[in-house]
This record gives structure tokens, sequence and C-alpha cells, in this order.
């Protein structure tokens, strides 16, 4: 049919009411696949997984529902701000496939990086824009046939953390476009969420990790239990974190808070908990129940007393976790809060109750390293005892067997002293009576001599063959020999007497110079040139020193015993230097500080080192050969110079420069 003009309008109507009706089911069309696509997103960043598995989900469901040949998803890495992707997809018009199956990913990502430095620079999406740079058309028409590229920032609280960027065959629609941004936001603060989750994960298992290995590293349950509060509430945000001990008692337990972390504008709750506000806690404690408190206000099912408890120290929630070890501690783990409400999630709890759980192996470490450590300075302690007791007993044996033999030396020594001193008196004494006959005799004599100045024959030659002047000249030098032998016979036995001192066992004050020569009278046999000894010098270098306090009889045995040990080591050395060395011993007393008493008896001989001189006055220890020492002359030494006299006895030596004993003893 014709209008007025002859041109046929019903149709062109008809025709323009099918476009119109294609249109409006092409726009319903599109509408309804970007519902879907809107939802089918929803869905895939609820899903739970990692990030790049989220975000590639949400990938494969963009390039399903619009027509693009190219979709990936950038972020910025936290740490080097470096662009890292994440998921993508590659569309051909057969099959779609990630950008990590096809050969033209790195010209992919060549592409994008030309266009991420205009996106960084003004942090706003470029849309629709069609690539002007001549490489990139000719990258576009050679690989996927495609004229436009799409890219939607990520952005989270003005920052840009990422990028979607799309290509594809034609410009997107508004609603098409509009959706994107929806998605990019939406995925924006999913990326956010995981990050923060991820953070949070990291740093929770960071704390285990911590505590962990403190447990391992340190068995001190008291460094333990304080970095644990430490940590909790720096890792929780909370205003304070405290561990609360258990304390059994036959007639009433107790609360103890013993480790804390709060906010330094807190009251510090340190210390027991009053008994009439601590029964509702025991209770959970011992009935291993958590606490759980958001707000104290709505708890009504709340103790009054646990409620006034937590008010006095501002505390409006609360959460306790019991912590149970095998040995049978009891304790918890509160943490708490004091500005509002606080919500403990169940990621938290489940991490407080790991750290409970690592608390209660600590705590079973801790028991059972302090038991072995008990159980070791029990041993020890017993094991010292009985080495003290041995080395007593050793000493005590050897004190017994000393003073056994010098009671026995003493003894001996007095009677052969007391057996000499007689006869040797009785001819003392009978050499005055014989030397005065002599005299008289002799007197007789000569006046014989006088008044019969011709004697008989047989007299004369008796004179003659007796040689009577030097028989007259003779004895008296053989008498006055005999009076010097018995003297000095007189003096051995004194000097015996007086060593041994068998009859003073008991303190008394005596000349200590007495004691030395009387020690160097004994022994002159062995340092005296006498066809015998070994010609040692003996240098006295006396002080003049008042009367000491001491046991004679034992300070002689003292001397005895280093003098000997002196002339023992110069014998060595002779026998060892053999030319041109000339023993010599010096004995050395003085006054020190006006209390004591110093005796110094130094040889030159060869010395000793330090290994040796560690030993030295320990019983049944020495250097000389098999039979010629039994190692307990200086170990007896030392226990009546020390022990008896409260004095001092060390030895100064180093090889090749002799020793030299000091003996200190009070005066």
């Amino acid at each position: 049919m014709l209008g007025q003009d002859g041109k046929p309008y019903q149709y062109v109507s008809i025709r323009t009411d099918i476009t119109q009706r294609k249109l409006s089911e092409l726009a319903l069309l599109e509408r309804s696949r970007l519902s879907v696509l809107s939802a089918e997103v929803s869905l895939a960043l609820s899903q739970s997984g990692t990030l790049p598995e989220i975000l590639q989900n949400c990938t494969n469901t963009i390039s399903q529902y619009l027509d693009i040949g190219f979709v990936c998803i950038w972020t910025f890495e936290r740490q080097t701000n470096q662009l890292q992707l994440q998921a993508g997809v590659h569309c051909t018009d057969i099959t779609c496939s990630t950008l990590s199956d096809t050969q033209d990913f790195p010209e992919h990502i060549a592409l994008v990086n030309n266009i991420i430095g205009l996106m960084i620079q003004n942090h706003q999406a470029i849309f629709n824009q069609e690539l002007s740079v001549n490489h990139s058309e000719k990258l576009i028409e050679s690989t996927l046939s495609i004229s436009r590229f799409s890219a939607y920032p990520l952005i989270v609280e003005q920052q840009l953390i990422g990028m979607i960027a799309l290509f594809s065959k034609q410009l997107f629609t508004e609603p098409t476009h509009n959706l994107l941004n929806w998605i990019a936001n939406n995925i924006a603060v999913a990326i956010d969420r995981i990050w923060a989750r991820e953070e949070l994960l990291s740093r929770r298992e960071a704390l285990l990790l911590r505590l962990a290995s403190q447990i391992r590293s340190s068995l001190d349950l008291d460094m333990i239990l304080e970095t644990a509060v430490n940590e909790i509430r720096s890792l929780l945000q909370i205003d304070r974190c405290y561990f609360l001990s258990y304390l059994p008692h036959p007639s009433q337990a107790s609360l103890t808070i013993t480790y804390e972390a709060r906010n330094p504008n807190l009251t510090s709750m340190l210390g027991s908990i009053p008994l009439q506000k601590s029964n509702f806690l025991t209770q959970n404690i011992l009935s291993q129940e958590l606490i759980c408190i958001e707000n104290i206000n709505s708890k009504s099912q709340l103790d009054y007393d646990i409620q006034e408890l937590l008010t006095e120290f501002g505390i409006t929630s609360q959460l306790m976790l019991p912590v149970k070890s095998n040995s049978g501690e009891i304790g918890a783990i509160v943490c708490s809060h004091c500005s509002g409400d606080r919500i403990w999630t169940n990621s938290e709890i489940n991490l407080l109750q790991a750290v409970c759980d690592q608390l209660a192996i600590a705590i079973d470490h801790a028991q059972l390293y302090t038991q072995s450590r008990t159980a070791t300075l029990e041993a020890q302690t017993q094991a010292e005892k009985l080495t003290e007791t041995l080395h007593k007993l050793q000493q005590t044996q050897s004190q017994l067997i000393q003073n056994e033999k010098m009671s026995s030396l003493g003894q001996l020594v007095a009677g052969v002293a007391h057996e000499i001193n007689n006869p040797v008196n009785f001819i003392h004494g009978n050499l005055t009576f014989a030397n005065e006959y002599f005299q008289e005799m002799l007197t007789l004599l000569h006046l014989y001599q006088q008044h019969y100045p011709h004697p008989e024959v047989e007299i004369e030659n008796f004179a003659k063959k007796i040689d009577l002047e030097f028989l007259t000249s003779d004895l008296y030098q053989l008498l006055s020999s005999m009076n010097m032998g018995t003297n000095r016979i007189r003096e051995i036995v004194l000097g015996l007497r007086n060593f041994s001192r068998h009859d003073e066992a008991d303190k008394k004050l005596v000349d200590i110079h007495e004691g030395i020569e009387n020690t160097l009278l004994i022994l002159h046999h062995r340092w005296k040139n006498n066809g015998i000894g070994l010609d040692i010098s003996i240098m006295r270098e006396y002080s003049d020193l008042p009367l000491i306090d001491c046991y004679a009889g034992q300070l002689n045995q003292v001397f005895m015993n280093i003098l000997t040990n002196a002339i023992d080591a110069l014998e060595e050395s002779m026998i060892k230097i053999k030319t041109n060395y000339k023993p010599e011993i010096v004995i050395r007393t003085e006054i020190l500080e006006s209390k004591f008493v110093v005796i110094r008896i130094a040889d030159n001989g060869l010395g000793m080192g330090e290994d040796i001189k560690k030993r030295l006055f320990d019983p049944f220890f020495t250097t000389k050969q098999v039979g010629k020492g039994t190692g307990l002359g200086l170990s007896i030494s030392y226990q009546i110079i020390v022990e008896k006299h409260g004095g001092i006895l060390n030895c100064l030596s180093e090889p090749g420069k002799g020793t030299e004993f000091w003996i200190q003893i009070p005066i």
C-alpha cells in the first residue's frame, strides 16, 4: 500500500517496529546476561580458596559472558610494588584457555605494561580507548584480531592495588561498562579482604611459631608466659591480656594473676583475686569451660561478684580460655577490652585455643625440666656429700696413720733419748772425776820425779816404753774429746726430745727458731758435708720473733716435712744439673702486720709446674719413687697449719726457679 506521497508506509512502519522489538530483545538479553554475570562473579568472590584461584574463577566467568579476546587481573606486590599477574584468560573464536597455556602470553604482558604507566599517573580508568601505537595495533591485528582495549583500576581507600585489562572487538555498552566497574570494585574489596585475612593468619601463625620456638628454646616458664601475654595483646589489639593461675589449697583455693600485658593507661591487676569474687572464675576453670563476654551488661547470667570485679577495672568485654596441663597445673589465658563491645571471632578463639595448647605443653615441659633439675641437683648434692665424706675419711685416715706414726716415732724417740741419756749422763758426769783423779795422780808422779830423780832401771825402762810424756799430754786431749762427745750426744738427745714434744700435746708458747734448729739438727746427716750429706748451704735470715702460741710438736713435724722435701728436690737437681751447681736452702722468718709470723723455706732446685702445684696438698699424691714417699707429709702439714693453727700454707714455684713454702700462723 502506498501513501499520499506514493511510498509504501506500512512496510516501513512494520519494519521499524520489528527493529525496535529486536533492539528491545537484545537489550533485555544483554541485561539478563549482565545480571547472570554479576551473580556469577559475586558467587565466585564468595567462594573459599587462594587469591589466584578466586580471581581465575572471576576471569573465567567474565570470558563466558562477554565477547572478549583477552582478560587478565593484575595486582601490585605489596612489598616491592611490582606488577604481578594473578589470573587471566585468552579466548579465540573456538576455545578459551588460561594465559599460562598460550604462547601469546609474553606479548600480552608487554602490551599491558605499556598502558599501566598511564593508569598509575592519574588513577583513572581508560575506557574504550583505541590503541594509537603502531606496534600495539600491529600486535593486536597479528595475534587476536581485536582493536579495543579497556582497563578498570582496582582501588581500595584511594590506593591503586591492581587492574583488570580486557581486549575486545567492539566497544562495550554503557551497562557492560558499569557492570565491569562494579566487578572491579568488588574484586578490589575481595583482594583487600583476602590480603587482610592472609596477614592476620600470617601474624597468628607467627605468634604460634614464636611461642613454639620459645618453648623449644627455653624451658623457663616465666619467660614463656610473659611472652605469650605480650604477643596475644599485640596481635589481637586488645587493652589487656593476663595469665590467671589456679593455686589449690586444702583449706581454700585461690586465683592469682601472675603475668599481665596491658595498656599503660590501665591499672595493673597483678595479684590475688579476692575469694568472694573468684568463685565464678574458679568453677569455669575447673570445669574447663570457655567464657566469652562481648558486653558485660548484656550477660545476665554473670555472677554479681565477677561483674563487680570487671567493672572495677573498667572491663567491658572478656574472653577466658582455661589451660590445663597433663601434670595437673591449671590456669587460664584471659583477654579483656575496656573500650566498649568486643566481638570475639571464631578465628581468634581458635588461635587462643592453639596458644593454650602450646602453653599446656610448655608447663609440662617446664615441670619435667624442673623435676629433672631437682633430681639432678639432689643426686649432685648427694655425690658431693659422698665425695666430701670420702675426702674427709681419707684425710682422717691419713691423719690417724700419720699421727699414729708420729706418736710411735715420738714414743720411740723419747724412749731412745731417755735410754741414751742415762749412760751418757753417767759417762759425762764421771769424766769430771776422771779428770780430777788423773790430775792428782799426775801430781803424785811429778812429786816422785822430784824426790827420786834417779829411779830404778826397771821403772826407767817402762817409762820409756809407754812414752810417759806423750801419754801425759794425749790424755788431756782424750778427756777433752770425750767431754765434747758426751756434750754432742746430750745435745742430740735434747733435740730429739724437743722435736718429738711427746709430753707437750697442748698449745704453749714456744720459740719457733728453736724448733727449726732442732729439725735441722736431726736432718744434719743429710745436708752437712761429712762424707755422707749433700753439702747443702743453710742460710738463716731470722727476725726477732716473740714466743708463739702453737702446737710445738706438730709444727716441728711441718718443718721436718718441708725441709725433707727441699733436700730431696736438691738431691734430684744435683743429679740432673751436676756441674757448677751449689744447692742451698734459705730460711727466713718475719712478722707480718704485727699479727702473724711468717716462715719461708726456699730452695734453688728445679721447681715444679702448675699441674703439680694444684695437687701438692692432696692426700697420697707424690712425685717421688715408690717406697720413697707416701704423699701424706704435705697433706698433714696443710691440716696442721690451716685447720689446727688457723694459718696459711702456700707453695710458690716455677720450673727452673726453685720452690718456696710460705708458712703463716697467728701470733
